[in-house]
């Protein structure tokens, strides 16, 4: 009997060692390849996406949301059987219409047979958000191209990317081309995304393969003219704008032309593209956010009309376009909140502009 107890307990023992966690070695995220930046080399800490000590005029509320990751993530190649993510968090949104792995975790895919594929997901414990966890484990351990998307709603200091010590973990080349800037709302930030890999710009530039440079500004992309100072110094080759969901149809009357002019001015014979806003599913039975609603999207298709409508506008503006995302099934079930899509509708949008972009971005240039 004292044999088989002391034989269990050395079983038991040597299956609890065999099933600790593995060593990491951790490697920041800045140091591999970082992809969607929309300043590169601009910015103090690499994970803000405007410099806030610089570009001035932003509320605090603003200077929280560009300081955020949205759009952005890092590529890699690892051999390693599992990675782990390390984070040092600055400013943590708790949105209650994005999922917590949107908002504050990462989101992996893994390059297979040509095609981006989703692995895995996950973000740190509430309690401890700056604590190591095991974003994906028991992989074959040959090597493995890896898209890491940054979370959504979340300042990072630090970010760090851990492989089993012994395996390798290397930068590789971006695997998107161009830079083309895209600034919106809440959608282009991503709001109500289960992660972060599912917001329609990051969806388009894995359909593509052009690399989208997320300046989504949850709520406050309102055709400002301190948004416009950050706009005319990005180094891009294309401009998508989702400008009118935010502000009010008098807004857009007021802002819009001296807003395209400075774009012109300082982007001159680059395409700019706006998007109508789509449709809302809180105004079906709501007759003032219905009114309200209608009244924008009338207002930004009849702008966009008076400015093509002579020769001399068509002169004008031969390189501002405007196109009509859907993001809205017949069925009407894609709404999380009666304001963003869930996953499927950012899917829809994505999938809805991809032609249309294409096709303008050809006539400049700009191809898969």
């Amino acid at each position: 009997m004292k044999r088989f107890i002391v034989f269990a307990l050395v079983v038991f023992a040597s299956a609890s060692l065999f099933a600790q966690d593995p060593e990491y070695v951790y490697t920041e995220a800045s140091d591999l390849t970082i992809f969607g930046k929309l300043m590169p080399g601009k910015t103090q800490n690499p994970y803000h996406r405007v410099d806030t000590t610089y570009y001035k005029g932003f509320t605090d509320r603003e200077n929280k949301l560009v300081r955020m990751s949205s759009g952005m993530g890092c590529v890699f190649k690892t051999d390693s059987k599992s990675i782990s993510i390390q984070t040092e968090y600055g400013h943590m949104d708790d949105p209650t219409n994005t999922s917590i792995i949107s908002a504050r975790g990462y989101d992996l895919y893994i390059l297979k047979d040509g095609e981006w594929l989703w692995a895995s997901s996950g973000v740190s414990p509430r309690k401890s958000p700056g604590k190591p966890f095991t974003l994906i484990s028991n992989m074959d351990g040959s090597e493995h191209v890896c898209l890491l998307y940054f979370p959504t709603y979340s300042e990072e200091r630090s970010i760090k990317v851990g492989v089993e010590k012994g395996s390798s973990l290397e930068s590789v080349e971006n695997p998107f081309k161009h830079r083309v800037a895209i600034w919106g709302s809440s959608y282009t930030h991503g709001s109500s995304t289960s992660r972060a890999g599912m917001a329609y710009p990051a969806q388009f530039t894995r359909s593509t393969g052009i690399q989208l440079l997320s300046l989504g500004c949850s709520g406050r992309c309102m055709l400002q003219d301190y948004f416009c100072d950050v706009l005319v110094d990005v180094d891009a080759e294309a401009f998508i704008f989702d400008s009118f969901s935010n502000p009010r149809a008098k807004m857009i009357r007021e802002r819009l032309v001296p807003f395209i002019d400075r774009m012109i001015a300082a982007h001159p014979g680059k395409p700019l593209i706006f998007q109508q806003t789509i449709w809302r599913e809180k105004r079906n039975f709501n007759i003032k956010e219905d009114e309200k609603e209608q009244a924008k999207m009338d207002m930004a298709a009849k702008i966009f009309k008076e400015i093509k409508s002579t020769p001399e506008g068509r002169a004008k503006y031969k390189d501002v376009y405007f196109i009509t995302p859907e993001a809205c099934p017949d069925s009407h079930e894609a709404s999380v909140d009666g304001i963003h899509p869930d996953n499927y509708g950012y899917t829809l949008w994505a999938k809805s502009i991809e032609k249309p972009v294409l096709k303008i971005l050809k006539k400049y240039g700009i191809r898969k």
